[in-house]
């Protein structure tokens, strides 16, 4: 049993010094709790995404159509845009022209028009438009969702006033106001109710139906499934499937939504043409990071002593480390494009250079960081420690998991400072998209200056540290 406990002792001791085992145990699983904490809302009473940019034009001279850009405002997942800045400074309105423009050129991803008919005359209900460049299915399907919710929640108080414009479309504006002040004078002589206020909510087409959100809604106690009334016929699943679809109808005729997607329509396999590219950047990193660190097994074993005895400088090696990492990453995201081409369907030829252009970046930016990684780690073991550590966080906040905009906005900010998120979007502007070369080309600048950047502090490490002593 005392041996037993001496070797216990002895393997905590050497697992406590082993720093790397220590973060990846304990700090690695750490942050990842916090960072999904964020995404899935924890540290806050409102969960979901907060602060989506979406741009609203309004083509409507009707009031409804200021009041129900208002109730977007309100809506905490969002930040609308209605204004475009132009070349001198000054702002103007946003046109669909512009919102068009936007979603291409992923300035924002949705954009909802209220057209001139957005309350009409002729017609009972309203009629928006919805415009999308769905990149991410989850951020696809939760604007969609929210966007309902808050447009839905201000149909009753906008149904009253298609109703009065619908009414004087038909009897006129003078006839439209002696109904009214005829209505007002009835319900005062029978209901005793103030004569001009109701007059004034008539004209203003105000029924009480902004006052329905605001009732609270009661859930019923459940029902015993063995239990029905005596006067109703046993439901069944064609019954129900049937007042779904009326409902659905019902609702559709109130408030017409024309859903359109501006881009990615072409897209074979459009979920594995935002997915690859994410998995992809996150396994280049590992494996480059991984294989700068070979450094360290190269020192030890007295490689470097023998080439630093030749012609060869410290910086021969370093810069060849450099290009072999270029060109392992360069090798390993084509294979993984290619199975994702020969599993998915994932159109890579057709966007072949432009493909090949961001890898070649993205695997030069990555082979800067693991260069990094090599300059600042005492040892291999730290090395590995601290490259899963950092790998697994940009993964996370980069985009490569899930939508950047489920995180708060300062993590947002963070996460435009990874390798991550511009190699994510640089694959999918190229496999969603289908931009050509020259409309990536501000991806690949950022990959190269976070490269050249990198890059920099690592020889620079290097030359302070004792990797070549």
């Amino acid at each position: 049993m005392r041996l037993v406990l001496l070797l216990l002792r002895k393997s905590l001791l050497g697992f406590w010094r082993a720093k790397a085992a220590v973060a990846i145990t304990f700090l690695v699983p750490i942050v990842l709790i916090y960072l999904f904490g964020h995404v899935f809302g924890l540290y806050r009473k409102d969960t979901g995404p907060t602060g989506i940019p979406i741009a609203v034009v309004n083509a409507s001279p009707d009031p409804a159509a200021t009041q129900l850009i208002d109730a977007l405002k309100a809506e905490k997942a969002f930040r609308i845009r209605t204004v475009t800045k132009l070349a001198d400074g000054t702002t103007r309105p946003l046109t669909e022209a512009d919102a068009r423009a936007g979603l291409k050129n992923n300035d924002y991803r949705f954009a909802v028009i209220l057209p001139a008919d957005f309350l009409s005359a002729e017609r009972f209900g309203l009629r928006v438009k919805f415009l999308s460049n769905p990149r991410n299915e989850i951020e696809a399907q939760t604007v969609n969702g929210i966007l309902q919710k808050t447009i839905f929640s201000n149909v009753p108080q906008l149904l009253g006033q298609s109703l009065r414009q619908s009414a004087r479309h038909l009897i006129g504006e003078e006839n439209l106001t002696k109904f009214n002040r005829a209505l007002a004078n009835a319900y005062a002589d029978y209901f005793n109710f103030d004569r001009e206020e109701t007059f004034r909510r008539l004209d203003s087409a105000d029924f009480g139906f902004g006052d329905l959100k605001h009732l609270p809604s009661a859930k019923p106690p459940p029902a015993d499934p063995n239990l029905r009334r005596l006067d109703t016929a046993p439901a069944t699943t064609t019954t129900t499937a049937a007042a779904e679809k009326n409902t659905n109808d019902v609702f559709s005729k109130i408030v017409k939504i024309d859903n359109e997607q501006v881009a990615g329509k072409q897209v074979a396999n459009p979920m594995a043409a935002r997915m690859v590219g994410g998995y992809a950047i996150m396994f280049l990193l590992m494996a480059v990071s991984g294989s700068a660190s070979t450094l360290f097994e190269e020192k030890s074993t007295g490689i470097f002593h023998r080439l630093l005895s030749s012609p060869v400088r410290p910086g021969h090696i370093l810069w060849a480390r450099f290009l072999f990492g270029i060109l392992l990453g360069l090798v390993q995201t084509s294979v993984l494009f290619l199975a994702g081409h020969l599993f998915f369907g994932l159109e890579i030829f057709r966007h072949a250079v432009a493909l090949l252009a961001v890898s070649l970046s993205a695997a030069a930016a990555c082979s800067s960081f693991g260069m990094l990684i090599a300059a600042i780690a005492p040892s291999a073991a730290a090395a590995n420690g601290l490259s899963t550590l950092v790998v697994i966080s940009m993964s996370a906040i980069g985009g490569a998991w899930f939508p950047v905009s489920f995180m708060p906005e300062y993590i947002q900010s963070i996460s435009r400072c990874t390798i991550v998120y511009w190699a994510v979007e640089g694959f999918t502007d190229v496999l969603w998209a289908g931009q050509s070369l020259f409309e990536v080309m501000p991806r690949i600048g950022m990959l190269l200056a976070i490269t050249a950047g990198v890059m920099a502090v690592a020889l620079w490490r290097f030359r302070k540290g004792k990797l070549f002593d």
